[in-house]
């Protein structure tokens, strides 16, 4: 992990407009004196399960993984998320401690703010309350929905949904490199990493992808899709 040291940009923050828009200029300020940003290389560990809960964090730039540990070879992946999407929203209100993990899948910018000047606002300012709470329902909900798509299907149409998903949601590209191994799929969807490698391989007999090491193009994107939505 690396510390970034640069000038406050607070005001013109993406995120400001998704949940800080409700600050004035004095908080505004405020919250530039109780943030600190860091940067994380592909691999490095964010959040460690079970740490106290010190800061409200969020995604700037890059791809997270949210998970949970069962042993050391064992682990159940909740959520990929990309930039705006994750805050550690979990725990927000009256969490100690995480119960999750969450590591950078790619070179990653996480902002955190210090957690006591967070519910502060939390307490005086309503509307920042409501935009903050509402945000944070809407990355639980889709946390969800997606689970409950993933579980209903069968393996195939697991497999079909996880590389729509990478193609349509985070990269926006047919052609993408996959940001997670065949193992990291496997915990994703709850499957074998065995069984995800065979169902790539008939994907790619069958000519709906092609494969170059780590790089997946969706040639029938299509008949992947009816494979989605049929699992």
């Amino acid at each position: 992990m690396e510390r970034i040291d640069k000038q406050c940009v607070c005001e013109s923050c993406e995120f400001k407009d998704i949940v800080f828009r409700h600050l004035d200029d004095a908080d505004i300020l405020e919250l530039c004196n109780n943030k600190h940003e860091n940067y994380y290389r592909k691999g490095d560990i964010i959040i460690y399960q079970g740490h106290r809960i010190t800061d409200f964090k969020y995604l700037k730039r890059g791809l997270v993984k949210v998970y949970r540990h069962f042993s050391d070879e064992d682990e159940q992946i909740i959520a990929i998320t990309k930039p705006f999407e994750f805050v550690n929203n979990i725990a927000l209100i009256d969490g100690v401690f995480y119960n999750y993990s969450v590591s950078a899948l790619e070179d990653t910018e996480i902002c955190s703010v210090n957690m006591d000047f967070i519910r502060e606002l939390l307490k005086r300012n309503g509307s920042f309350a409501i935009g903050l709470l509402t945000k944070m329902a809407s990355m639980n909900n889709k946390i969800i929905s997606q689970f409950l798509d993933i579980r209903r299907r069968n393996l195939t149409g697991k497999v079909a949904y996880v590389l729509l998903y990478f193609a349509r949601e985070i990269n926006h590209s047919m052609i993408f490199d996959l940001p997670v191994s065949r193992k990291e799929i496997a915990d994703y969807i709850g499957m074998s990493t065995a069984n995800v490698i065979r169902t790539l391989s008939e994907f790619k007999n069958d000519k709906i992808i092609k494969v170059y090491g780590k790089t997946i193009e969706i040639v029938d994107a299509g008949k992947l899709e009816m494979f989605s939505k049929k699992g």
